[in-house]
């Protein structure tokens, strides 16, 4: 049962918002040193563990690392955002009365979901797509309604255009056989006997992605029933015994 200290680390790493990277080495050493740890076990023996738990580590994610392609946009990112590309999006978005902070993300989740299915995870992302665009977009339609919005809300706004992005790639390029995640869930298991296509991960990641649709859509809907609530103005009460 001390094995699964690892996951009271994970656990314990994530409310405290700490470094994912950390905290996913944190409780793999947890793993490795409390299956290694007898009431015998020295120091020796425990430094061992954790030699061989860092090697057996790093190991998995070499072997299993079939693809990893990363695409540095910073630069150019900046020079756009640098030229107005952020007030250019906010007027654009200004003129579509009709677009609400929750439409507006949810078709954003609906379009990066697609586009991770089939492969193209580099269409989206925070530093390229997020900060520059969707956010202010998303700003931009929530002005248009309400006005300038007060620093709580405009920290909301941002937050939900930044899950939007974060879920729907975590949910939809699963579906594609070729990502990064499938085959490293695809070595993983190989690696412990358990023998599995491609394809059968990704059909059975579909449902997963729909649930993982509705569900947000769900949160972005409640998201502009909140924004409502805090920012539409009260209704103008009649004063009483006064005619018109």
């Amino acid at each position: 049962m001390l094995v699964l200290l690892g996951i009271g680390v994970v656990v314990l790493g994530f409310i405290v918002r700490a470094n994912p990277l950390l905290v996913v080495m944190a409780a793999a050493l947890t793993t490795g040193l409390a299956a290694a740890w007898t009431p015998e076990a020295d120091l020796q023996s425990l430094y061992v563990a954790a030699i061989a738990t860092i090697a057996a580590f790093g190991k998995a994610f070499n072997d299993s690392r079939y693809v990893s392609v990363v695409w540095l946009v910073l630069a150019a990112i900046g020079l756009l955002e640098r030229a107005g590309l952020q007030e250019r999006a906010r007027i654009a978005i200004a003129q579509l009365r009709a677009v609400t902070v929750g439409r507006l993300l949810g078709v954003y989740f609906i379009v990066r979901q697609g586009a991770a299915a089939l492969g193209l995870t580099s269409l989206g992302g925070h530093a390229q797509m997020v900060r520059p665009l969707v956010a202010p977009m998303a700003e931009g339609a929530a002005e248009t309604k309400f006005g300038a919005l007060p620093d709580r809300e405009r920290f909301l706004i941002r937050s939900h255009a930044a899950a939007a992005d974060n879920i729907a790639l975590f949910f939809g390029e699963d579906i594609f056989i070729a990502i990064a995640s499938i085959l490293l869930i695809k070595g993983f298991l190989e690696q412990n006997g358990i023998v599995v296509e491609p394809l059968e991960l990704s059909v059975w990641a579909m449902p997963t992605a729909i649930a993982a649709l509705l569900i947000h859509g769900a949160r972005l809907w409640l998201l502009d029933r909140r924004l409502k609530r805090a920012l539409a103005p009260p209704p103008v009460a009649q004063e009483q015994g006064v005619q018109p």
